[in-house]
């Protein structure tokens, strides 16, 4: 296994988009490449999950053979099930009877995996970790990945919680103020992307119990953008290390085209085998 003591490994959310981070996970566990310190978001934390437990191809199944199994992104789990991803195949059945995940693994690995999510309460990211408390840890990835408006709010120890990145997409400075750096960071977008979503003042229709939230989500896309500016230019100084696509995304957050999933699959597990080769000759 091949490690160093001081680099963490950060990793976006983006829905459907996380299938790249499954792939360039993928490449890192064929090479056995670990990290002492990971910090993940949305998707990046159902993702990391199964890096975590050392399980290669887990989270490629759960986001494309799965998908077009079960179909479980669908209009009518959100009328159904108050989630337009079904919750009960992806936090119950898939972790427990399709593809057990190896709880035993998970709690052994010895390092620190941190899941983002919003507290609904403050406005304001915070960043969990569970190793001991089985069904803990999957409320915290279910909240870390409960997208705004079309999935229901997750309690964690009786907290509302829902996606981490409303307020923290990608949390490198989590990983530098906890004592990583450089850090390696995997990103959902070619460089270069800026989101063209306008940001609007949420109306009180929406979570009017929680007027923090609300704020945060008022400007969530300003906060990106500035969140992709910061890692650009990191990556510049030669402060961080980043994993990309190359090329502009074809898949969308809520994509069901199995076909361009696998595409993006393969993307990143090529992308991951050449930082693989490129880097740890060096760096290792």
């Amino acid at each position: 296994m091949k490690q160093r003591s001081n680099i963490g490994l950060v990793l976006e959310g983006g829905g459907m988009r996380g299938v790249f981070t499954s792939g360039v996970l993928d490449a890192f566990m064929k090479h056995s490449l670990y990290f002492p310190y990971v910090v993940a978001v949305s998707a990046g934390a159902c993702n990391g999950l199964s890096y975590m437990s050392r399980q290669p191809r887990r989270a490629r199944y759960s986001n494309i053979d799965m998908l077009q199994k079960y179909g479980y992104i669908s209009l009518k789990n959100l009328l159904t099930q108050g989630s337009i991803f079904d919750p009960n195949i992806l936090y119950d059945r898939f972790p427990n009877e399709i593809v057990p995940f190896d709880y035993d693994a998970y709690r052994n690995n010895p390092a620190t995996f941190e899941m983002v999510t919003t507290n609904c309460l403050t406005g304001r990211a915070e960043y969990l970790s569970e190793k001991r408390d089985a069904a803990r840890m999957t409320a915290i990835a279910k909240a870390s990945s409960s997208l705004p408006y079309v999935a229901q709010i997750t309690e964690v120890d009786g907290v509302p919680m829902l996606d981490g990145g409303i307020t923290d997409s990608i949390p490198v400075v989590r990983a530098i103020d906890m004592g990583y750096s450089p850090n390696v960071v995997v990103l959902t977008r070619n460089r270069g992307f800026r989101s063209a979503e306008p940001d609007f003042k949420v109306p009180r229709l929406f979570y009017k119990e929680y007027p923090r939230l609300r704020v945060a989500l008022s400007h969530h896309v300003e906060a990106y953008n500035q969140q992709l500016e910061l890692i650009e230019r990191m990556e510049d100084w030669g402060e961080v290390i980043v994993i990309r696509p190359q090329r502009p995304m074809e898949v969308d957050r809520l994509c069901r085209d199995t076909a361009k999933l696998e595409r993006l699959y393969e993307e990143g597990f090529a992308e991951g085998e050449r930082f693989c080769k490129d880097y740890l000759k060096d760096t290792y």
